[in-house]
């Protein structure tokens, strides 16, 4: 049952998979507001850096 379940998600992933530019750019965006925020991996966290 889990695989058939997994199958069928990754099925629809692909069909529905987004334009790889339009990730890459939404990564740049959160690691810019990220940078802005001084949070880094295992940083602090949201409150802590508002």
């Amino acid at each position: 049952m889990q695989t058939r379940a997994l199958h069928a998600y990754l099925r629809w992933r692909n069909a529905n998979a987004r334009h790889p530019g339009v990730l890459v750019a939404e990564r740049k965006e959160r690691a810019r507001i990220r940078s802005e925020k001084g949070i880094r991996w295992g940083g602090r966290s949201l409150a802590a850096a508002a």
